[in-house]
């Protein structure tokens, strides 16, 4: 079977060999109450995140290298990862996390199936999705937590090799706008979406442009969530520019264009989030 299930379409045969993202199939570096989401994510008792290994989108600068590299993870069954729900769940978990599922999403469309949690499941995307993928998985999702990373072509092929990211990821942004935004009485959200934006060194000026589309394509009370956690991390060789962290000034300018741009939420982050210690232990 050729898999064509995300952008890439690199037709590997994954019941035989690895495709693009490095994996044939589930696997599972970690699993556990995540405290350092967005506070509706997170809320209280933490977010019941599982980390999937491996990613068709190779960003040269991603805080999850291991993870994104396929060098990390064991191999599960989606009656293995049901199973880890139920854990999360009866461990107080405020919802399931689903990090970078995009190459696996029909696999983890399986385990939904087999067990559908009664906390909401949060999909926690790259961004870079086929429309056809998400509606797959679309009924078996609650919130929809993605990435937009890159307005800018050119940046998104220098830094992940994928000049069709905005393409691809606009799109699925927009097919997610679709869910109404609901949160229950204790702030914590239970419908919905979330984007993200990584601010980068250097690249402010696609960052507002990022911010100017999505003004335009999410619903009114849509949260966003921008990040300053960038970290020279990854495989920065070769790329001067991002061996440094974001100044002051460089995310000023992108917080302060988002208040202009009227988004009535907004999670920002302080200094101190752009931290290795920040970056889980892959134990699992």
């Amino acid at each position: 079977m050729q898999c064509t299930l995300c952008p890439v379409g690199c037709k590997a045969d994954r019941t035989v060999f690895a495709g693009r993202c490095g994996t044939r199939g589930l696997t599972v570096a970690k699993y556990y109450l995540h405290p350092y989401e967005e506070p509706p994510i997170s809320h209280k008792n933490g977010s019941g995140t599982v980390f999937f290994g491996g990613c068709s989108l190779k960003c040269v600068f991603c805080q999850n290298y291991e993870l994104s590299r396929a060098e990390r993870g064991k191999a599960v069954s989606p009656e293995e990862l049901a199973e880890i729900f139920r854990k999360l769940e009866d461990a107080g978990a405020d919802n399931i996390n689903l990090v970078t599922p995009d190459h696996v999403s029909d696999l983890i469309a399986e385990a939904l199936a087999l067990y559908r949690p009664r906390v909401p499941v949060v999909y926690n995307s790259s961004g870079y999705a086929k429309k056809e993928a998400l509606e797959s998985i679309a009924p078996f999702v609650d919130v929809w937590l993605p990435d937009l990373k890159f307005y800018s072509s050119a940046l998104s092929l220098r830094y992940t090799g994928r000049e069709d990211y905005f393409l691809y990821a606009s799109e699925a942004v927009k097919y997610m706008a679709r869910k109404p935004v609901a949160f229950d009485g204790d702030g914590k959200l239970l419908t919905g979406i979330v984007v993200r934006h990584l601010v980068l060194p250097g690249c402010t000026s696609d960052s507002l442009r990022v911010l100017d589309f999505l003004k335009e394509v999410l619903p009114e009370n849509a949260p966003i969530s921008l990040m300053r956690q960038y970290t020279p991390f990854g495989n920065p060789d070769g790329y001067p520019e991002l061996n440094r962290r974001v100044t002051a000034r460089e995310y000023g300018r992108v917080l302060d264009h988002a208040r202009a741009c009227g988004f009535k939420t907004i999670y920002a982050q302080e200094k101190d989030c752009a931290e290795e210690s920040f970056i889980p232990a892959w134990d699992f």
